[in-house]
C-alpha cells in the first residue's frame, strides 16, 4: 500500500532550508496494510472508475483512510438533518462546527500543516513524463506502482468523446489530449493498457485537425520528445535576455511564471533540442498526424491551433513581429558571426536556470518550470549535479488519491491554507476545545516564513524575500504578498490567545519583517500583485504568445491580494500604530479606493484565484469593512450585499460554475456548492446582514449543515481554484475550513446579539 510522509526529506541529492517542513510525499510500501484496508481501497477505486464521467473530482479518500486510522476523533456527535421548518439556532450551528472541527483536527499532519489533493490541471503530469523520458530518468524515479497510479489517473480522466481537457474541468482539447496519448505511450500502456481507450483517444486527435494543431504550449513540448518539428515553431529567442532591463519587454520584467517558462523554452528552443529517437518516438510520430511526418507542411502548421484550444487568438501585432522573426531574425542569428551572441545569450539563460534552482531548492516555481529546468540541466552535463538534485523533487509535486496519481499545480499550498484555516478556527469561539491543533499550526506558520532574502536577488529580477510566506514551503522561496498578509493576520489573532493554550506570539522583530516585505510590494497606486509588484505595462499583453492562456504577461494587480494586505495592515496597525504609520495609512487609503474602483456594474468583484464573483465579493467585501465602511455608508457594500441576494439559489446556498472565471461573469451551476455557499455567506455576515435580517443567511446555514457528510466533513464538489480565466484546481481545504469559517462567523455574531 502507499502511505504519505510529511517533513521528511533524506540522501545525497536533497537539500533543504527548515528541514523539510510541509514536504509531503507519497511512498509505496508493499507490507503495508491489512487485508480490509487493501480491499477497501480497491473499492473505492472502482467506485471513483464507475462513476468518473458524472464526478470528475475525487475525494481525497486515500488520505482520509490513513488518517482515520492514525487519528480517528474521540467522539462522535450524530449528524444534523434540517427540515425548512426547524429553525436554525446558536446550539445547532455550535452542534454543526464542533462535528466538523472534530473531524477537521483529525487530518491535520504531525508537523501542524494539512495536507490534501492541490491538483486538476491535466498536462502536468504529461510534461513530467516528457522530461523523464528525454532525460532517460523514467525508471529512474518512477517505479512500476508509480507508473500505475499514473495511468489509472490519465485513463479516469479521459472524456466520453475520447479525449482529454487541459484540467479535470472542461470539455477535450488538443492540448490535453495529445500530451496525455502520448505519456500513455511513453509508459508503455500500447501494449499493456486499455487499448479501445488508446483508440478513442488517437481518433479524436486525428478528427479535430492532427497534434499539428496542437497550441504554442504543446508544440513546444512535443518538440522536445521529437513528434514535432522545431521550425513549426514560431521563435523564442533567447537573445531577447539581453536587451536592457529598463526597456518594458524584458523578460525581467513579466509576470514570474511566464518569464520563468519562457526562459527555459527559449534556451532549448536556442539549441534546437530533441531527445532520443527511440521507436516509441517514431511510431508517435505516425499516430499523431494524419499525413506521413516527413509530408508535414511545417510553415502552416505553424500557425495552426485548433479551436478548442484558441482562447487567445494571435494579435496582427503578433503575426508581424513573428513573421519578420521567422523570416529575417532568427536565419541572422544563427549564421556567424551573430551565433556567437546566441551563444552568448544561451549561457546567460542556464545562469538564470541554476539559480532558479538552486534558490528554491530544485523544487521550482511550479511544475512546469521544474521539468524544463530539468532538461536544461541535463542538455548542459547530464551527469552535473544540477540534475541529480532535480530528480528527488519530482516526488514533491505526486499526489495519490482514490482516481490515481496526478501531478500537482504546485508543491502543495500549506502557508496559504493554514492561515486561513487557523481564522476558522478562531472564528467559532470553539478555540479552547482544539487548542493542540492549533498549538501545532501556530508552530508551523512561525517556522515557515522566509527569514533572509536570496543572494544577488535583483541581479536576477527576484523580489525581496526576508520576512514574507510562501504559498507552500520555505525550500520553494518565492513569497507571494497575500499569502504574507494572510499569514501575519492569522498570527496576529493568535497573539491575543493566551501562549498556554496557543503557544508563544511571533517575536515582533520578524513581524516588523513581515510588514516591511508587504510595504515592499506595493505597487506605486497602493494596489497589490501575487508574487512582485507591477513591473511593466498592461498594453504588453499583445505580446502574449501561448494561444490558451489569457492574461499571463504582467503580474496584474487583484481585489483579493489588495484586500488581504489592507485586512492585514489594518489590525497590525491596532497592535503597533508608530511603525512605519505614514506608509501603512497611505497604503490602506489607497488600497480601499482601488477595490471600490473595481466594482462591477452589478456589484459584484471578479476573483483572480478562485471561482470567481463569490471569491472576489467576499475579500472585496472583507476589506472595505476592515477599512471602516458599511452598509449605511458605503454604496459598494450596499451594492454588493444586492448582488449576492440576488445569486441566492432555492436551496438556500450558492453555485458558481467554472464559467464565472472564463466568461468573466457570472455562470449559476444551478447546484449548490459548499464552498461558493461560504464564500457569499461570509461577505454578507461582513457586511452586516446577521444585524439587518438574518433569514438568508439562516438558510445558506441550512443548506449547509444538510450537505454536512457522516464525518462532519463537507463535501468535494467542482474545483474552485482558477488562475488566468484559464485554468482550473482544487484547493484541498477550502471544503472544509470556509464552512466552518461562515458557520463559525455566523455563529459568534448570534451570540453577539443576544448577549
Amino acid at each position: 500500500m502507499w502511505r504519505l510522509t510529511t517533513s521528511e526529506g533524506g540522501g545525497p541529492w536533497l537539500r533543504s532550508n527548515n528541514g523539510f517542513l510541509g514536504r509531503q510525499v507519497w511512498e509505496y510500501d508493499p507490507d503495508a496494510g491489512t487485508a480490509e484496508e487493501r480491499a477497501e481501497v480497491e473499492r473505492v477505486r472502482a467506485d471513483f472508475r464507475k462513476h468518473r464521467f458524472e464526478r470528475k473530482e475525487s475525494q481525497d479518500l486515500l488520505l482520509r483512510m490513513k488518517y482515520a486510522k492514525l487519528n480517528a476523533p474521540s467522539t462522535h456527535i450524530p449528524t444534523l438533518k434540517l427540515e425548512n421548518t426547524i429553525e436554525v439556532t446558536e446550539e445547532i450551528i455550535s452542534a454543526s462546527l464542533t462535528r466538523a472541527l472534530n473531524q477537521y483536527s483529525t487530518l491535520q499532519a504531525h508537523d501542524g500543516h494539512w495536507p490534501g489533493d492541490y491538483s486538476g490541471i491535466l498536462f502536468i503530469m504529461p510534461i513530467f513524463i516528457f522530461s523523464l523520458y528525454v532525460t532517460g530518468s523514467l525508471n529512474i524515479v518512477l517505479s512500476f506502482e508509480h507508473k500505475h497510479e499514473i495511468c489509472r489517473y490519465i485513463y479516469n480522466q479521459q472524456n466520453e468523446d475520447g479525449g482529454w481537457g487541459k484540467q479535470v474541468l472542461g470539455p477535450s482539447t488538443m492540448f490535453g489530449t495529445c500530451m496525455n496519448y502520448v505519456s500513455l505511450m511513453l509508459l508503455g500502456e500500447k501494449l499493456n493498457g486499455d487499448l479501445d481507450a488508446l483508440a478513442k483517444g488517437r481518433s479524436w486527435i486525428i478528427s479535430h485537425g492532427s497534434a499539428t494543431a496542437i497550441p504554442q504550449w504543446g508544440k513546444i513540448w512535443l518538440s522536445i520528445i521529437g513528434v514535432y518539428d522545431w521550425s513549426g515553431n514560431n521563435p523564442i529567442i533567447p537573445e531577447l535576455w539581453l536587451v536592457p532591463d529598463f526597456l518594458p519587454i524584458h523578460p525581467g520584467r513579466f509576470w514570474c511564471y511566464t518569464r520563468l517558462v519562457y526562459m527555459s523554452m527559449a534556451y532549448l528552443y536556442g539549441i534546437k533540442f530533441v531527445g532520443p529517437l527511440t521507436p516509441t518516438i517514431l511510431a508517435l510520430r505516425e499516430d499523431l498526424h494524419s499525413v506521413p511526418y516527413t509530408n508535414i507542411d511545417w510553415d502552416k502548421a505553424r500557425d495552426s491551433c485548433a479551436k478548442e484550444d484558441l482562447h487567445y487568438p494571435r494579435s496582427q501585432a503578433q503575426n508581424l513581429i513573428f513573421g519578420c522573426l521567422n523570416k529575417f531574425v532568427e536565419p541572422i542569428l544563427n549564421c556567424w558571426p551573430a551565433n556567437k551572441l546566441r551563444e552568448r545569450a544561451l549561457s546567460n539563460l542556464m545562469k538564470h536556470i541554476h539559480y532558479e534552482d538552486e534558490t528554491t531548492k530544485y523544487v521550482g516555481i511550479c511544475p512546469i518550470t521544474k521539468a524544463l529546468n530539468m532538461i536544461c540541466c541535463w542538455v548542459e552535463n547530464p551527469n552535473s549535479d544540477a540534475f541529480k538534485q532535480h530528480l528527488p523533487r519530482f516526488y514533491d509535486y505526486l499526489w495519490l488519491a482514490e482516481d490515481g496519481m496526478k501531478a500537482q499545480v504546485y508543491d502543495g499550498c500549506h502557508s496559504w491554507e493554514i492561515a486561513f484555516i487557523i481564522q476558522a478556527y478562531c472564528s467559532t469561539n470553539l478555540i479552547g476545545k482544539f487548542g493542540p491543533t492549533i498549538k501545532k499550526a501556530h508552530e508551523f506558520m512561525k517556522n515557515s516564513q522566509v527569514l533572509s532574502n536570496h543572494p544577488n536577488y535583483e541581479r536576477y529580477y527576484r523580489h525581496r524575500s526576508k520576512g514574507s510566506w510562501t504559498l507552500s514551503s520555505v525550500d520553494n522561496g518565492w513569497s507571494v504578498s497575500d499569502c504574507t498578509a494572510e499569514a501575519v493576520k492569522a498570527l496576529l489573532l493568535l497573539s491575543k490567545i493566551s501562549p498556554d493554550l496557543v503557544g508563544d506570539p511571533i517575536k515582533q522583530e520578524r513581524l516588523y519583517d513581515a510588514i516591511d516585505c508587504i510595504l515592499s510590494f506595493m505597487n506605486k497606486d497602493g494596489t497589490f500583485s501575487t508574487y512582485e509588484s507591477k513591473r511593466t505595462f498592461s498594453w504588453l499583453e499583445v505580446l502574449n504568445p501561448s494561444e490558451s492562456f489569457r492574461n499571463i504577461v504582467v503580474d496584474y494587480p487583484s481585489v483579493e491580494c489588495t484586500s488581504s494586505v489592507l485586512d492585514a495592515l489594518i489590525i497590525f496597525q491596532e497592535v503597533h500604530p508608530l511603525y512605519r504609520r505614514n506608509e501603512v495609512e497611505k497604503c490602506i487609503r489607497d488600497a480601499a479606493k482601488f477595490i471600490e474602483n473595481n466594482q462591477k456594474n452589478d456589484g459584484s468583484w471578479y476573483g483572480t484565484w478562485a471561482i470567481c464573483f463569490t471569491y472576489g465579493t467576499m475579500f472585496a467585501v472583507r476589506g472595505l469593512v476592515a477599512a471602516g465602511r458599511t452598509y449605511d455608508n458605503s454604496y459598494p457594500i450596499r451594492k454588493a450585499c444586492t448582488f449576492l441576494l440576488s445569486k441566492q439559489q432555492s436551496t438556500g446556498g450558492w453555485g458558481e460554475s467554472y464559467l464565472s472565471s472564463h466568461n468573466e461573469d457570472y455562470v449559476d451551476s444551478h447546484k449548490p456548492n459548499v464552498v461558493n455557499t461560504s464564500f457569499a455567506m461570509l461577505a454578507l455576515i461582513y457586511a452586516g446582514q446577521v444585524e439587518r435580517d438574518p433569514v438568508p443567511l439562516f438558510q445558506a446555514a441550512r443548506q449547509l449543515i444538510n450537505m454536512q457528510l457522516e464525518t462532519g466533513e463537507f463535501p468535494q464538489q467542482e474545483h474552485v481554484g482558477c488562475f488566468n480565466s484559464s485554468l482550473y484546481f482544487n484547493y484541498a481545504n477550502y471544503r472544509n475550513l470556509y464552512p466552518i469559517m461562515a458557520l463559525g462567523e455566523l455563529h459568534r455574531r448570534l451570540l453577539a446579539i443576544k448577549h
